[in-house]
């Protein structure tokens, strides 16, 4: 506003002091988003990502010796769905992305995204951006269910009848998780793993814990859904939810409704 439109007199001076608090306010209000996003790019980003590790069955995967063995998962192509929101900050984003890996390489293009501005870009872009660096440079096996990563306990029987097997990271790091596996006892597939990020991602996040469901599609032992819940101090509780319907794995076209779970 220009000097010349000021009133003059205490009109003049309430109307700068109410300008000024809702300046501040508004500044503070960026600055809760901004740092809320920053904290779930390195929470969400972390938990969510890593689509291949498991599937890429290294000749060491420890969980053949619980599983039945799976076929190397060397290519595919998938659309992956991706929905995050926190109710207390009242944020909330969508994005669809066309995923696949080839030759060790994964690459993604956006095909659709709504919702938050903050959210879409700080959360969900920032997270395929983070996948394909720890797929391309090489260290995706360092989330990877194997004895280097992880120590594996006696096989236990839950309520439902599934087996479960705990887990325990051999190290702390955001990519590794304290839990257990969860097997199907009459197929010996693999259900699900679950658990809690071995170390908090900043000191803005108090606990992140990690659902990620698994398939097998043409034989191949792939990720279908990963849930993701996030404590942020002074932001309460966020969320991210991760789909994957495969078009392709190891270049045959396939249906996920084939899939057995």
């Amino acid at each position: 506003m220009r000097a010349r439109f000021l009133p003059l007199g205490v009109a003049g001076l309430l109307m700068g002091l109410a300008t000024t608090l809702l300046a501040s306010a508004n500044r503070a209000k960026r600055s809760r988003t901004t740092r809320f996003a920053a904290v779930c790019v390195v929470g969400f980003t972390l938990a969510g990502t890593h689509a291949v590790g498991v599937t890429a069955a290294p000749k060491d995967d420890v969980v053949s010796r619980f599983c039945t063995p799976s076929k190397d998962l060397r290519a595919y192509r998938a659309l992956r769905r991706m929905h995050a929101w926190s109710d207390r900050l009242n944020q909330e984003a969508w994005m669809d992305a066309f995923t696949t890996l080839r030759n060790g390489h994964f690459e993604y293009t956006i095909v659709s995204e709504r919702g938050s501005d903050t959210i879409r870009n700080k959360v969900l872009r920032t997270m395929l951006q983070r996948e394909q660096e720890l797929v391309n440079n090489g260290d995706a096996d360092k989330a990877d269910l194997t004895e280097e990563n992880y120590d594996f306990k006696r096989p236990e029987t839950d309520d439902a009848g599934s087996t479960v097997v705990p887990i325990q990271a051999r190290r702390k790091d955001v990519l590794l998780v304290n839990g257990q596996m969860v097997i199907d006892p009459a197929s010996g597939d693999l259900v699900r793993v679950e658990g809690r990020l071995s170390k908090n991602p900043s000191f803005w996040t108090t606990l992140v814990n990690v659902v990620r469901r698994y398939a097998r599609i043409g034989g191949v032992r792939v990720p279908v859904a990963t849930d993701s819940t996030a404590k942020i101090r002074f932001a309460g509780t966020s969320q991210l939810e991760v789909r994957y319907e495969y078009e392709s794995i190891n270049g045959q076209a396939v249906d996920i409704s084939a899939a057995r779970r």
